[in-house]
């Protein structure tokens, strides 16, 4: 949709998104989407499952998820009024995918931002124990809310300092990782090697389905990738710097995730670890640090706070951009004079506060965090399959874009089929447990009730006028780029 258009919606007057992040808040943003809170607290699961072969099961996310992000990237830069990827999506694949792409990624972070509320109050309780549970909460969703409200570059610095406390724990876990190599640490008659990698079992010790078995876990760790996507209209100079933090992706998963990796199951054999604890913490208690437990859990909780941070600035974003369409309460679509979407801000604000209530809830905390990690990441799997298929349409019908495109898909419309049919296989794995499967047939009740939603949406006037003159201009746009290529 055009910056016209987009005014349209609101009778004038109302300012644009400001691009005020700067590359180094591009770059620290894409590292926190690509570092979750999986890899402190959840790779000790992942390990237990699949033993050293989680190693490849993060290196294969990885590698696929490059390539959503890099089709994201060239779709981005194709029409830099695109303010996310709800807007190609729709713009693409017609009205529809926006609606279900915007709400679902909605959807994802605000699922995503309840379950950090929650981890956040408990991790406050190694400090606090007898404080109220409520309390930390809600002062957390407050803070952030003040954080956000006042301007995005506010949000910016905010998510690079969060991203900068979880890079130099990463960092500092491989140095000591590797001293305690070097020196062949010892303990409980375990040698610190890297030959424990392979000498308990081998790198599959677990079989084929305790392989699968990581692909479950992982897979929410690198929920949060395509942050930089919901940025791109809020972005200092996206040519350049958008590029920049896709192409660095591979980097950072190599040595953030299987670097890490690597080193903890080097320092001890992957036997030694457990579900129930963070390898980290295990780490750092090994190598004398004291208080491990309390840096970690200081870690743990900047990387939930920074999740949650990133939750409601993309939540945000997401409904600012439904309202410019017609697919929301049109007041979600009006801007602070500081140029900051402050009624979506409070309106995603309000459903973090439903954490509250979980952490009163009766039953097992760990089923209910699989039940959401899991519906999160199902729905956040949607929405790169929207990418993907809105990348393989774009190739299709507007070639002459893809032919002037500076930042192209590496291996082009045969690498998203490749990626869409490891997408099918991740979902498989999760039927293999009931857990996870549960999860599994949830989800389609969230987008029986989207489906609803449009249906009662798409007769609105409102969307039906914006969605007509959206397409005149967009004819008339493809159009004259085609004259300015013949020419």
């Amino acid at each position: 949709m055009t910056e016209k258009t987009l005014d349209a919606t609101q009778g004038g007057g109302n300012p644009p998104l400001e691009r005020a992040l700067s590359n180094r808040h591009i770059q620290l943003m894409a590292i926190g989407g690509a570092i979750g809170t999986g890899l402190f607290m959840g790779s000790g699961k992942t390990i237990s499952a699949a033993g050293p072969s989680v190693i490849f099961v993060y290196m294969i996310i990885g590698f696929m998820l490059f390539f959503v992000m890099r089709a994201m990237g060239e779709l981005l830069l194709s029409n830099l009024k695109y303010k996310n990827f709800g807007d190609f999506a729709g713009d693409i694949l017609g009205p529809w995918a926006a609606f279900f792409t915007g709400w679902t990624y909605w959807f994802c972070w605000v699922v995503t931002g309840i379950a950090d509320v929650v981890a956040i109050a408990h991790y406050v309780a190694f400090w606090w124990p007898n404080l109220a549970l409520w309390i930390p909460a809600v002062t957390c969703i407050l803070v952030l809310l003040a954080l956000n409200l006042p301007t995005v570059r506010a949000f910016g610095e905010t998510e690079f300092w969060f991203a900068l406390i979880k890079i130099v724990a990463i960092l500092a876990l491989i140095v000591v990782g590797l001293v305690m190599i070097i020196v062949s640490f010892e303990s409980d008659g375990a040698r610190a090697s890297f030959t424990n990698l392979w000498s308990h079992g081998g790198m599959f010790p677990t079989g084929f389905m305790g392989f699968v078995a990581g692909f479950q876990i992982a897979v929410f760790a690198f929920v949060g990738i395509e942050l930089v996507g919901t940025a791109a209209a809020e972005t200092k100079d996206p040519e350049k710097n958008l590029p920049r933090a896709i192409n660095s992706i591979p980097i950072r998963v190599l040595l953030f995730y299987v670097g890490a990796l690597i080193i903890l199951m080097s320092v001890r054999p992957w036997t030694s670890y457990s579900a129930d604890e963070s390898p980290f913490v295990g780490m750092f208690a090994l190598a004398g640090l004291v208080g491990a437990a309390g840096v970690i859990n200081f870690v743990v909780l900047t990387s939930a706070t920074s999740s949650a941070n990133s939750g409601i600035y993309s939540t945000s974003r997401m409904v600012y951009g439904l309202a410019r369409e017609g697919d929301a309460p049109k007041a979600f679509g009006r801007l602070s004079s500081r140029k900051v979407p402050k009624n979506a801000l409070i309106f995603s604000c309000m459903f973090l506060l439903a954490g509250v209530a979980l952490l009163y809830a009766e039953g097992s905390v760990a089923e209910a965090f699989t039940l959401v990690t899991t519906i999160s990441a199902l729905c956040f799997m949607f929405v790169w399959t929207i990418i993907l298929v809105s990348y393989i349409v774009y190739r299709r019908r507007r070639p002459h874009l893809h032919e002037e495109s500076k930042f192209k898909m590496p291996g082009g419309s045969y690498m998203t089929y490749v990626v869409l049919a490891f997408f099918a296989f991740i979902i498989w794995a999760l039927t293999t447990q009931p857990d996870t499967l549960a999860a599994l047939l949830f989800t389609p009740v969230w987008f029986v009730a989207l489906g609803i939603g449009y249906m009662v949406v798409r007769r609105n006037p409102q969307h039906m006028a914006i969605r007509a003159e959206h397409n005149a201009k967009v004819v008339a746009e493809h159009a004259e780029r085609r004259a300015r290529l013949r020419a």
